[in-house]
């Protein structure tokens, strides 16, 4: 155990602030310093790539926060991915750390990290290794076996190795020093930019189902489908943007939903607050890692095929790149919406569909409950965090254990029920097929209303100082 500390106390971090209090100003430039490098990061190719297998994994790519190719192909995949087996370690009691200390947040924070470090490192291996991303001149691995080893493999893997470490220490940058964390923000830049693209991108796309060739976006395509006099294309169109807006609007409407306990300030008689627990308390969190764990078993299961064959974990078209069987087509989820504009509705999309939301929500469920012990926002905690900040129960005695009490009346509930609302929200808008997929729509603007709330509380703390000592104590 000592040697495993001493491990996790030598792992390099980004060093945070030497002042209790960051300003908006300090906030808000290292963010867009974070944002700048990310996008320019999406642009720099890899060195001696020569196949691109991952390139058609687009929707892959938006949830990982990857650009395939470029020297961030893993994205947020590898942090995500340490994260979820912590939490089902320590949720399972296998792997136990007390998270009501400082030292045991300490030690799951560096084993998180030092589990991240390794799973770039397998990642990048496994990409490059099992054809997802190939040298140039390289077929692949299973009809050139022999050229395994070759040197611009490890190229590329040392490369994709910078990317991902530079991804690590830029979400430690943005959670020390700016709004947020990097995950959610490298996950709303992406898909921003996805739905600015399919919504106004006036290149020309692949034939459409007329056999006439429209825009990408889905903008200028309406208004050419409907001057080609193809309603069925221009109704695909409309129902997408609709999907889109739809899902913006109720996103927006169960993020603002909140149970508020009052409470009062025992230093100040007669002044009291709301102290407000959201609908979905645990955010966004869930969804990202629910659908980052179904873009790594579509991703898998892409190179399994390619190093084993067809088998029953995945089946995938190589022509197309689409996938056909195995278990990972039934957590694909059909465009139920098209499929009634065309006719083609079957009751095998329907019911792959219920297979997609129920697995949506049910991982929702489990990963809530998870982040919900591992991140402090469990009863106890929060019953501390008030104390500490000199609240009380109006007519109680000023007892962490009364607080306690009355807070796991409305955190566990709120758990469970706003992970289901947020599993089948995302569910339902991936259904509807709206631009860039209903997921990571939700996903963009949670994370955007999330950050909305804590640039509204900076700012006003930075107008207000007496409001710090009443909220942060600082």
């Amino acid at each position: 155990m000592a040697i495993w500390n001493t491990i996790l106390s030598n792992l390099p971090e980004v060093a945070g602030p030497t002042q209790k209090r960051l300003s908006f100003k300090e906030k808000l430039k290292w963010t867009s310093i974070i944002l700048i490098i990310y996008f320019v990061l999406g642009l720099l190719p890899l060195f001696g790539l020569g196949n691109n297998a991952l390139q058609q994994f687009e929707y892959l790519s938006i949830i990982l926060a990857a650009q395939f190719g470029s020297i961030i192909s893993l994205g947020i995949g590898p942090i995500v991915t340490a994260s979820i087996v912590l939490q089902l370690l320590n949720g399972s009691g296998i792997v136990k750390f007390d998270l009501t200390k400082p030292e045991g947040k300490k030690m799951f924070q560096g084993t998180q990290k030092l589990l991240a470090i390794f799973f770039i490192i397998f990642e990048a291996a496994i990409y490059i290794f099992m054809g997802g991303l190939s040298p140039e001149g390289f077929a692949g691995v299973v009809t050139q076996g022999h050229a395994l080893f070759r040197p611009l493999q490890f190229i590329l893997i040392f490369q994709l190795f910078l990317g991902g470490m530079m991804i690590l220490f830029m979400d430690e940058v943005v959670s020390k020093w700016g709004f947020g964390s990097g995950i959610s923000l490298f996950i709303a830049a992406g898909v921003s930019q996805s739905i600015f693209v399919q919504a106004f991108n006036w290149l020309p796309g692949p034939q459409g189902i007329a056999g006439i060739t429209y825009s990408v976006g889905a903008i200028p395509a309406l208004f050419q489908s409907l001057a080609a006099g193809d309603p069925t294309t221009a109704g695909i169109k409309i129902a997408a943007l609709i999907s889109t807006v739809l899902v913006f609007v109720m996103a927006v409407y169960a993020q603002a939903m909140k149970v508020e306990i009052p409470l009062s300030f025992g230093r100040i008689r007669g002044h009291g607050i709301r102290w407000p627990l959201s609908f979905i308390y645990t955010s966004n969190i869930p969804v990202i890692l629910v659908a980052a764990l179904m873009a790594n078993m579509q991703l898998w299961g892409r190179l399994a095929q390619n190093w084993f064959g067809p088998n029953w974990f995945a089946v995938f078209n190589d022509a197309t790149g689409s996938v056909t069987g195995g278990f990972v087509y039934w957590l694909q989820s059909p465009n139920i919406v098209q499929n009634i504009i065309t006719g083609s509705l079957s009751s095998f999309h329907i019911g792959q569909s219920l297979v997609y939301m129920l697995f949506m929500i049910v991982g929702a469920v489990i990963f809530s409950i998870f982040w919900v012990q591992t991140a402090g926002m469990d009863a106890a905690s929060q019953a501390r965090q008030m104390m500490s900040s000199g609240l009380q129960i109006p007519g109680f005695r000023k007892d962490e254990r009364v607080l306690e009490r009355l807070l796991n009346r409305y955190i566990w509930p709120l758990t469970v029920m706003g992970a289901i609302a947020v599993g089948f929200l995302a569910a339902t808008a991936d259904l509807t097929g709206a631009l860039s997929r209903g997921t990571g729509i939700l996903l963009a603007v949670m994370i955007v209303y999330k950050l909305y709330e804590e640039i509204a509380q900076q700012h006003m703390m930075d107008m207000n100082p007496m409001m710090r000592k009443f909220v942060g104590g600082q």
